[in-house]
């Protein structure tokens, strides 16, 4: 017999996170989704049983997976996919669909993608945190949004966590030090015409091996950090103020608004000014 828990998130004034819907099941045999695609991430950790996930990477291939409890896996915006219970041990499973400026730059320090879509934890405890996060968030869709959105950051943080745990800790300590140092000169200087060079003088270290060290952190080299952390900010001010386009621009380190505008089409393929109308009209619409 099938159990299940749904709930539908009722306010979309988040900007970093945002909660879209939620759920628990328990599923019958050979209980199937899709194919389908989704406009947000959307990600099921499996309690128990076990099933299978069919899913494009970036190429346009499918890739097959087989996916048990203690494992999860991440469906991202317009990626075709299909998932199907075992027909023996169908699954229990819990999962969240949640987008925002943050969420794939979470993602990203996490190591999921299209082309690595299934959740294995690196740290058991920081798993089942994550577990009781989710199970929060499916059983508790009465609560008021920001509580709500308060225990998907605990989500996400336990959900970075148990994957890069020892990923981040690879090279020890001290080059955790350095990186954090990097992104925190990053946060109080983004609105200047900051480089890679400064960050990396900042931290004590030569371009090329802290570019090195950043990467293999991060996911992603410093250049498209800064650009990305950047660009999030610019969005933030674009949603929830008034500030004219060459504000903002300054606002976020870009002297010349038109460079701004540039930087800002190739990472959300549209204008400031139509991506800040495009979300005055979703906000019209809640």
């Amino acid at each position: 017999m099938q159990e299940l828990l749904f709930s539908v998130f009722p306010s979309e004034n988040f900007v970093d996170l945002k909660l879209y819907q939620f759920g628990w099941e328990r599923c019958t045999p050979a209980h199937a989704f899709g194919p389908a695609a989704r406009t947000h991430f959307l990600f099921h950790y499996v309690i128990s049983g076990t099933g299978t996930l069919l899913a494009d990477d970036t190429s346009g291939h499918t890739n097959t997976y087989q996916i048990k409890s203690g494992q999860g896996f991440m469906i991202f915006p317009g990626q075709i996919n299909t998932y199907v219970a075992d027909k023996k041990l169908p699954w229990e499973y819990v999962w969240l669909e949640f987008d925002g400026l943050r969420a794939k730059e979470a993602l990203s320090i996490a190591g999921l993608s299209p082309d690595t879509p299934v959740y294995h934890a690196n740290s058991y405890e920081m798993r089942d945190t994550m577990m009781q996060e989710m199970l929060y968030i499916a059983k508790h869709g009465d609560m008021s949004p920001l509580h709500l959105i308060g225990h998907l950051y605990l989500f996400m943080d336990a959900l970075t966590r148990s994957i890069s745990s020892l990923r981040l800790t690879k090279g020890g300590r001290l080059r955790d030090f350095y990186i954090h140092e990097a992104i925190a000169f990053i946060d109080q200087n983004f609105q200047n015409d900051i480089s890679v060079e400064e960050i990396a003088d900042n931290c004590g270290l030569n371009r090329s091996y802290f570019s090195k060290i950043f990467k293999e952190a991060i996911g992603r080299t410093p250049q498209a950090f800064l650009l990305n952390y950047r660009m999030t900010k610019a969005a933030e001010l674009l949603k929830l103020t008034q500030l004219s386009i060459s504000d903002i621009s300054k606002a976020v380190g870009y002297d010349n608004p038109l460079h701004f505008s540039r930087a800002y089409k190739n990472v959300y393929g549209v204008s400031p000014r139509e991506w800040r109308n495009e979300n005055r009209q979703i906000n019209a619409r809640s």
